[in-house]
C-alpha cells in the first residue's frame, strides 16, 4: 500500500440526479437516463473548457463524482459549465419520455484530495457530498422549472463565484447545510431559472452570520420535531 502519494488541491465535481429512484422508472427508463448524463456532462465538460477525458470520474449509480486536473482552472466550473449542462439536459429531456428525463442537484467545493491504491479520500470530498445533500437544495430544484440547481461551497463561492466575469454572483443565495456532521454554509444558483439579482448579498457571511443562521435553522427544525412528533 502506498500511502505516500502527495496530495493534490482539486476541483470537486458532483451530480445526483433527481427522484432517480422513483418506482415509475424502470431499468430501461434509467438505462436511458444514464447515458443521457453521461453524454451531456461529457459535451457540456468540453463546451465549457474542461477536457472531460482528463478528469478522474467515479459512477455513483444515481449521480457522477469528478475531479478535475490540478492545472485546469475554476473560473469554468460556474462561467460555462451549469449553463452548458442545463443546455445539454433541455436536449436530451426534449427527446426521451418523462421516466427517462433527467434533473440534477450539482455541487462544487474544492480542497486538497490524497491518493491512495483503491481511490481518493479528503474532507474536501465529503463536504462536496454533504453540500449535493442539503435539503435547501433538494427544495431548491422541487420548486424550479428549470432541470438544475447549483450548490457551492462558502469557499467555492468566496474564492471563485464573488470574483467572476462569466456570471452574476447576487443571483446566488446562501443556505444553512446540515447533513450528518457537517454544519456549514452553502450558496445556491437556478443556472436555467435564475433568482433574482440581490447586490444586498455580496456583504460577507461572517462566522457570526453563519452561527446564527444555523440557530434560526435548528429553532425551525426543532418547531417541526415537536409538531410531527418522533418519525
Amino acid at each position: 500500500m502506498n500511502y505516500e502519494r502527495p496530495a493534490r488541491h482539486r476541483t470537486i465535481f458532483a451530480v445526483d440526479v433527481e427522484g432517480y429512484g422513483d418506482r415509475r422508472r424502470t431499468t430501461p427508463h434509467r438505462l436511458a437516463l444514464r447515458d443521457g448524463l453521461y453524454r451531456a456532462l461529457c459535451r457540456a465538460f468540453d463546451d465549457a473548457g474542461v477536457p472531460w477525458g482528463q478528469c478522474r470520474r467515479e459512477d455513483c449509480g444515481d449521480g457522477v463524482f469528478v475531479l478535475a486536473p490540478a492545472e485546469i482552472p475554476k473560473g469554468p466550473f460556474v462561467d460555462f459549465l451549469p449553463t452548458a449542462l442545463a443546455v445539454a439536459l433541455h436536449r436530451h429531456n426534449r427527446t426521451h419520455h418523462a421516466e427517462a428525463r433527467i434533473r440534477l442537484r450539482m455541487a462544487l467545493h474544492a480542497g486538497e484530495v490524497a491518493f491512495d491504491d483503491h481511490g481518493v479520500t479528503a474532507p474536501a470530498i465529503n463536504q462536496t457530498f454533504r453540500l449535493l445533500e442539503a435539503a435547501p437544495l433538494k427544495d431548491a430544484l422541487k420548486s424550479s422549472r428549470g432541470v438544475l440547481a447549483l450548490i457551492t461551497s462558502a469557499w467555492f463561492y468566496d474564492e471563485v463565484v464573488r470574483h467572476s466575469d462569466g456570471l452574476d454572483p447576487t443571483t446566488f443565495r446562501p443556505v444553512p447545510v446540515a447533513v450528518k456532521e457537517t454544519r456549514t454554509t452553502g450558496w445556491i444558483a437556478l443556472p436555467d431559472r435564475p433568482y433574482p439579482a440581490n447586490t444586498s448579498l455580496l456583504g460577507d457571511v461572517t462566522a457570526l452570520d453563519d452561527y446564527r443562521t444555523w440557530r434560526r435553522f435548528r429553532r425551525h427544525a426543532q418547531v417541526l420535531a415537536d409538531r410531527d412528533g418522533p418519525a
